[in-house]
């Protein structure tokens, strides 16, 4: 089958095409998984993390993706969740303990990092870590909620947000437009602010719904409950901290922070950034419960999925553009459509 493979972690800096479009052998099914045909796959910044050496791979060569969208075509031998032509989507937990905190377990396992991914033309998953995905959605607007998406969900919950309080999101890509939406559905009396570094995430905010756009270090109209940051930097942390109202919520989703701004850490004022019983929380990744619990609700809002579609052989060229910040929404590959 054709794949992209990663070989060696560096940044995009030093080589700008770190994965390498070839032929590997199809992949077989154990005992408890099932072998998938991959339709599209979308293309996260967690991807960026795993090149550039922030989450590396345990092993390499490994074939990277986890927003994977597909069909059944072979079962393992105690396989029986699904039929043969099923549609399945596949997130960042490949597999875990199964227990209900499973996203920080010793044995979780991400798709595309400790087990090949869905940057290829077929790729396996334990049978119980597939998801039926909703017919309101096709392929490539179902990638992006396999991630972007679950994890965007798992981030709401987080905040313990109730309908009418503030929420401020801090980035606007992938999942924060997803995200903007599921609050819209969920907190129909919650104003929504959005603090965005470009002019056209600002403008892509207010067509969704924000009740408010600014720039990363802009003033929002009243102090958030709780702001969902979902950057690579530290500046939009340190920027949502200040806005937070006493006893407000940060939420952090994100795999790893990158270091061009870390020194700006040390410009954190105790009374003015932390005080007054304001609250930090990170997001380490999801469970299979959050994506069986998300893609309903998805399907009920609509969530309205922006993509920007790419073959597979360029997977580095859409990774650039993520890296970039040339998006509108989600990058997609498509690969067997």
């Amino acid at each position: 089958m054709r794949a992209m493979v990663l070989r060696s972690t560096e940044s995009f800096d030093v080589n700008p095409t770190p994965l390498e479009l070839t032929r590997v052998e199809d992949p077989s099914p154990g005992a408890a998984e099932i072998l998938i045909e991959v339709v599209a796959c979308g293309v996260c910044h967690t991807e960026l993390d795993e090149i550039e050496g922030r989450t590396p791979p345990p092993v390499l060569p490994i074939i990277p993706g986890h927003e994977v969208i597909g069909r059944v075509v072979a079962h393992g031998r105690r396989s029986k969740r699904f039929s043969i032509g099923d549609r399945v989507g596949v997130g960042w937990i490949h597999s875990s303990d199964g227990t209900a905190t499973e996203n920080i377990s010793d044995d979780f396992r991400a798709t595309g990092r400790d087990a090949n991914g869905g940057y290829a033309e077929f790729m396996t998953v334990p049978e119980d870590y597939a998801c039926p995905i909703p017919a309101a959605f096709d392929d490539v607007e179902a990638a992006p909620l396999m991630c972007a998406g679950a994890v965007g969900y798992r981030s709401l919950k987080l905040t313990g947000l109730e309908n009418g309080q503030v929420l401020g999101l801090t980035g606007f890509g992938g999942s924060g437009h997803l995200v903007l939406q599921l609050a819209k559905h969920l907190y129909p009396e919650s104003p929504v602010f959005v603090f965005a570094r470009s002019e056209r995430e600002r403008e892509f905010a207010m067509d969704l719904g924000a009740d408010w756009s600014g720039d990363t270090e802009d003033p929002p109209p009243q102090a958030a409950d709780a702001i969902i940051d979902t950057t690579p930097a530290w500046r939009p942390v340190i920027a949502a901290l200040a806005v937070l109202r006493p006893g407000g919520r940060l939420v952090i989703n994100a795999i790893r922070k990158e270091d061009k701004d870390r020194g700006l850490l040390a410009g954190i004022r105790y009374e003015d950034h932390l005080w007054l019983e304001k609250e930090l929380k990170t997001v380490a990744n999801v469970t299979r419960q959050d994506i069986a619990e998300f893609l309903p609700i998805a399907a009920a809002v609509p969530l309205h999925v922006a993509t920007r579609t790419y073959p597979l052989e360029a997977a580095n060229e859409a990774l650039m553009d993520l890296r970039s910040g040339n998006i509108r929404g989600a990058n997609v590959l498509l690969i067997n459509n």
